[in-house]
């Protein structure tokens, strides 16, 4: 009686050998663990990619020069995986990579340095586009100098519009100038008013709004914005 005889299954010649495809995905898979068990701290005022988490994938991000250094928040730009390679700008730009520009993103959701071992872990691997909730704030900043009623009614309206601020340290410094520069006049400038520094994201749809603070100094803005509701 001939008894059967059993041969192990593959995509390439040879037994057990893997093809040219399955073998680079190993390799890819090996690459991740290793990049995994292995993490290379980030650490701030760094000028290399970063990897950060959005939900359960993690996306690689270019750091602002100057706006890297947090310690709570810095501003980033999420990019494809395979970038600078032939095919990553336009793959991007189908996924959604190349609109969302610059972010505010919080340093406890940085995971390390970027390592090619995760490029299998963002959404670009698996052609997901970027969803709309990134859970990140638009990294451009502004100044809004208000004056409010003193009855607490919250009525009142914009005095004046400063941005976009493109580093928050920038858009800090002279939220500071203008606090030093309100202090003891908040309630005299405007009559019946409580005069006011916030600090919030840029609006970019009411841009025309806002006055360009590297154009003009900003206690000087005020001073005119002051004059012109006192004339």
């Amino acid at each position: 009686m001939k008894r059967p005889s059993f041969r192990r299954c593959g995509h390439a010649p040879g037994a057990g050998a893997l093809s040219p495809e399955d073998q680079a995905v190993v390799d890819q898979f090996r690459a991740m663990l290793t990049a995994l068990r292995n993490p290379e701290p980030w650490a701030p005022g760094s000028a290399r990619d970063i990897a950060v988490r959005i939900g359960p994938f993690v996306e690689r991000a270019h750091t602002r020069p100057g706006d890297d250094h947090g310690p709570e928040m810095i501003a980033v730009a999420l990019v494809h995986p395979g970038t600078p390679h032939a095919g990553a700008h336009l793959h991007g730009r189908q996924l959604g990579y190349t609109e969302r520009g610059w972010l505010r993103c919080k340093t406890s959701a940085i995971l390390d340095f970027w390592q090619p071992g995760y490029a299998r872990l963002p959404h670009a691997a698996a052609s997901l586009p970027l969803p709309d909730d990134l859970g990140m704030e638009p990294a451009h900043y502004a100044l809004y100098i208000e004056a409010r009623k003193r009855d607490d009614s919250l009525d009142g309206f914009t005095l004046l519009r400063l941005g976009p601020y493109t580093q928050t340290r920038h858009a800090q410094q002279d939220h500071d100038r203008l606090t030093a520069a309100l202090d003891g006049r908040e309630t005299t400038l405007v009559p019946g008013h409580r005069v006011s520094v916030r600090y919030a994201p840029f609006d970019v749809s009411d841009h025309q709004l806002f006055a360009d603070p590297y154009e003009a100094d900003a206690v000087a803005l005020l001073g005119t914005a002051v004059a012109g509701v006192s004339a």
